[in-house]
């Protein structure tokens, strides 16, 4: 596949200039066709595979694909709905005490900040690390994780397209006693990544961005040394060895995250989803997001905030009024979103074309 079929194969792509992949990816005709076949065969063949049992060998598929694309064991893999739903599973599988300190940048979207205040209820810290122009500040970072419990990172930032030093900013805190959590979903699909290299005790991403999955299709990858500081809260019939026995034994794999009975198509549809992310390629992917984004990046000279080297497909820039120009950019089929900066943000993925890009030029 090259990314003209991939584009060719993208519904959305027909009725405007799709910008806004860092929100939420437009998925392939093959995707959408691979969710509804898993749904169907799930409901129709109940008499001739069972429903548990086809559910549990899709999700055995899921977490080898995964496990192929992020470079570790199908066991580390632990099957969530979202990035957000990871991260909460993660802030709440910690036994806190008082006085125990988080340090968040102040780069997390959301999902990366609420988990961490509700601990506050139980006399944790959390402390908010300033990022200027997405930066991670490496001495006041090692200054600040010096004495906390767990440190939060997005490895990019989604309001700048930068890139932190994940390897780097491990081992700093991992030198400090610190568990690190990582925000991977700006980057999973959109670069290379082997979780094992950045040495992060949990990452979270999901196959509704770069990845172009459906929603619904979250994941979590748990660092097997770092497995027993992780006692789920949240948990169900698939987080126990003996579901039905008197004590509670947490599975012995990534797995203790997993509760109950969930949707299990929208997984077929990020097996298929990473099978045509592979068959493009990571190098094709990021040399075309690089191409497209000069092009932008090239016109709107003063206008940008993103860096002017080539980081990722996020290109931040600067307007009058940031929500009239997303409202203005699609009712003339471009469709971008504006941050919390005040500025408006483009996603942009190897299907897009120059024409996408002059598109939202010419608005400008």
């Amino acid at each position: 596949m090259d990314t003209a079929a991939l584009r060719a194969d993208i519904p959305a792509c027909e009725s405007c200039a799709y910008l806004n992949t860092g929100a939420s990816g437009p998925s392939p005709r093959r995707v959408l066709d691979a969710v509804e076949e898993a749904q169907r065969a799930h409901e129709y063949e109940a008499c001739s595979v069972g429903h548990y049992d086809a559910a549990a060998d899709l999700r055995e598929e899921a977490r080898a694909s995964l496990a192929t694309h992020l470079g570790c064991r199908p066991a580390d893999i632990a099957l969530v709905a979202s990035t957000g739903d990871g991260l909460s599973r993660i802030a709440n599988a910690i036994e806190w005490e008082p006085g125990d300190r988080v340090v968040r940048t102040d780069l997390e979207h959301p999902s990366g900040v609420l988990p961490w205040r509700r601990q506050r209820d139980r006399g944790v810290e959390v402390v908010t690390l300033p990022c200027p122009d997405g930066r991670l500040p490496m001495d006041a970072y090692t200054e600040a994780v010096a004495d906390a419990r767990l440190v939060c990172l997005s490895s990019e930032s989604w309001l700048h397209g930068t890139r932190l030093r994940i390897e780097e900013a491990v081992d700093i805190a991992h030198d400090a006693g610190a568990l690190v959590v990582v925000d991977a979903v700006q980057t999973v699909g959109q670069h290379s990544v082997d979780v094992t290299e950045w040495g992060a005790d949990a990452v979270c991403a999901s196959g509704h961005k770069w990845l172009l999955g459906p929603w619904g299709a979250g994941f979590i990858y748990i660092n097997p040394e770092s497995l027993s500081e992780f006692q789920p809260r949240h948990i169900g019939s698939r987080s126990a060895v003996d579901p039905t026995g008197p004590g509670l034994d947490f599975k012995p794999d990534a797995s203790r995250f997993e509760v109950s009975t969930t949707a299990v198509a929208p997984y077929a549809g990020l097996v298929e989803a990473i099978d045509i992310i592979e068959s493009l390629g990571m190098d094709r992917i990021e040399s075309r997001i690089e191409n497209l984004t000069d092009r932008l990046k090239s016109r709107l000279d003063d206008r940008l905030k993103s860096p002017e080297a080539y980081e990722s497909g996020l290109v931040a820039f600067e307007v009058d009024d940031a929500q009239g120009f997303v409202e203005h950019a699609k009712e003339n089929d471009v469709v971008v979103r504006d941050i919390p900066s005040g500025d408006v943000r483009a996603s942009v993925h190897a299907f897009n074309t120059d024409g996408d890009i002059d598109a939202l030029l010419e608005l400008l």
